[in-house]
């Protein structure tokens, strides 16, 4: 009988690294996945035209809006499409952020600070 014994090594690591972790608090200085949504402050009680998908085209003044650029449009108007520039009147409306493809201001807008 032939016995062979194998020799083991045990290796210990120490690591020291500090990993800061962002913490929900009203620190401006946050991770990029935290953040707080569009900063339409300046484009309130403003008139806007968006541009929506499916070729659609609303004005109306701006009176609301959340993270997910959700937006509530007051004295909104739709542009016909194919009736040489005609406009329905809508009234008060919601607009789901994810259909809005741009925004074009109708009056002038201050300068941001």
């Amino acid at each position: 009988q032939n016995l062979t014994s194998e020799a083991t090594t045990t290796h210990n690591f120490h690591c020291t690294t500090n990993i800061s972790l962002p913490v929900a608090t009203n620190n401006p200085i946050m991770s990029s996945k935290h953040q707080k949504g569009p900063d339409l402050k300046r484009f309130m009680d403003k008139r806007l035209k968006l541009s929506l998908n499916s070729n659609r085209k609303v004005t109306g003044t701006l009176r609301g809006y959340d993270a997910f650029l959700n937006v509530v449009l007051e004295e909104a108007t739709a542009e016909k499409a194919g009736e040489g520039g005609s406009s329905e009147n809508i009234g008060t409306i919601v607009i789901r952020g994810n259909s809005i493809i741009q925004f074009e201001s109708v009056e002038r807008i201050a300068a941001a600070t």
